[in-house]
């Protein structure tokens, strides 16, 4: 009896033993599974931040909205820089397709054999031509194909088209200036200006028309001050509503040019992506031009 005794006492212990033991163990693997969970937040990969450098060049009548854009880009990534170089348009695409700038400026649509070398355009807004006189002239209507005649030479005195006896000085942008291939495109005059000087950047051309009573010319719409007059084209004013709704004949797009197969770098590919998104818009209204995504 006392041997059955003994061995009933041994199986207690042996059992209470083993529920202690399973006990331990289960309490050892809660905290390990507590831990595990703590530590999946700062397994997932951080936002990578955007710097660098992204060089742009090309159209000078770009130039306030390509700086209006940097300025705001700047405050959403203080870490990327963009340069702008103002070297006409023709220069701006060329650099796309050779690499030596990551994003090109042309004042107009691209042409066939710079598409057919690899040049993109990414349209980021639309720019009214404005046509400008001195404000001492007494004109202020043109129609398309009064401006034709002016600068291909067919009508010289401004007494021609209703203003005093004064002889027309034709003034207009450089060969490969985007302003000049768009306005003569439109107006339908390429290869056929008979101009009496040629100047090489936007603010030339304004400065110097302001400073002629007989002088014509013409300007992108976000470069028109109060040193000139910008007259209607067949009566309607050069503003961003008429060029927004299309009324306003005299108008060109604003694009930023990669090149084909080429990936931006991302602070390129940041830059592009702002400019050519709805938050832009705003932006490139008050730069004076009008926003296609808006």
């Amino acid at each position: 009896m006392k041997k059955i005794l003994a061995i009933v006492l041994a199986l207690v212990l042996a059992l209470g033993l083993l529920t202690a033991c399973g006990a331990g163990s289960s309490s050892s693997q809660a905290p390990a599974q507590e831990s595990s969970s703590a530590s999946t937040p700062a397994s997932e990969p951080a936002e990578e931040s955007v710097s660098g450098v992204v060089n742009t060049s090309g159209s000078t009548s770009m130039e306030s909205v390509v700086l209006a854009l940097s300025e705001a880009f700047k405050e959403m990534y203080p870490d990327v820089t963009v340069n702008y170089s103002g070297n006409g348009s023709g220069a701006g695409v060329e650099a796309a397709i050779a690499g030596t700038s990551d994003i090109g400026l042309a004042s107009r649509d691209l042409k066939e054999e710079e598409s057919s070398n690899g040049a993109v355009a990414n349209v980021v807004a639309k720019d009214g031509v404005a046509v400008i006189v001195n404000p001492a002239n007494g004109v202020e209507d043109l129609t398309v194909e009064q401006i034709a005649d002016i600068f291909s030479g067919k009508i010289t005195n401004w007494s021609e088209v209703g203003g005093e006896d004064m002889e027309i000085a034709v003034y207009g942008r450089e060969a490969g200036s985007g302003t000049r291939g768009a306005f003569e495109e439109i107006v339908g005059v390429v290869d056929a200006c008979a101009l009496t000087n040629e100047y090489s950047s936007t603010g030339d051309l304004v400065g110097n028309v302001a400073g002629n009573e007989n002088a014509i010319g013409y300007a992108s719409l976000s470069a028109v001050d109060e040193t000139v007059k910008a007259v209607k084209v067949a009566g309607v004013e050069c503003t961003e509503d008429t060029v927004k709704d299309g009324s306003y004949a005299i108008q060109r797009p604003f694009v930023m040019v990669t090149k084909d197969g080429t990936a931006l770098s991302a602070a390129a590919q940041a830059f592009l992506d702002f400019a050519m998104s709805a938050e832009a818009a705003p932006i490139i209204a008050a730069a004076g031009a009008v926003s296609p995504n808006a």
